[in-house]
């Protein structure tokens, strides 16, 4: 008998708009169950935390989180579900960085560099006024801000820790610990 091989994979989850009249932290709990209806085999489950709005004042604060799951999907197949999940609970993908009922996305697919690392060098050294604009055409692995963004590392963090960076080389634990210690400050648990 073959045996399916599961992938791992460490979701970012965010929102801070209600959806329906339910709260953020109700509309990723919801997520979370709608994913694992979906086939996610849910692993681990990060605190929820409360981080600020990007940029400042832009909006209500966000709830974040992380998880881990297993999947049998490709990162496409993957990324398909989260953006089906996604419009389920009202995402209108209007604005990028925009005030939003649920966002997901894949920050890491096991140690896979997608589509090349060529292109991962792109995305990871492009400007911040360029990164606003601009939408990568595909799935982009390792996440290529990860490392600068406290609201995702922090929740991943609690759900893989010692998973090593393909680039870097850094553990999760290390690159949250390299954050400047006002960035960390900004994420506070719920």
């Amino acid at each position: 008998m073959l045996t399916q091989y599961r992938s791992n994979a460490v979701i970012a989850l965010g929102g801070n708009l209600p959806f329906q009249g339910a709260d953020p932290k109700l509309t990723l709990r919801k997520a979370i169950e709608r994913g694992s209806e979906m086939g996610l085999v849910i692993r681990g489950i990060s605190q929820f935390y409360r981080t600020p709005c990007f940029p400042a004042g832009a909006g209500p604060d966000y709830v974040n989180a992380a998880i881990r799951v297993e999947t049998e999907l490709p990162p496409a197949g993957l990324l398909q579900v989260l953006h089906d999940i996604e419009h389920e609970f009202g995402r209108a993908r209007e604005q990028r960085w925009g005030m939003r009922t649920l966002d997901l996305d894949v920050l890491l697919f096991e140690d896979l560099i997608l589509p090349d690392r060529k292109t991962f060098d792109q995305w990871h050294s492009l400007p911040l006024d360029e990164q606003v604009r601009a939408t990568p055409e595909q799935l982009i692995l390792p996440h290529p801000r990860l490392q600068d963004r406290a609201f995702a590392l922090v929740p991943a963090c609690d759900v893989a820790p010692d998973w090593r960076h393909p680039v870097s080389g850094k553990t999760i634990r290390e690159l949250t610990a390299d954050l400047p210690a006002d960035a960390l400050a900004e994420v506070v648990a719920l």
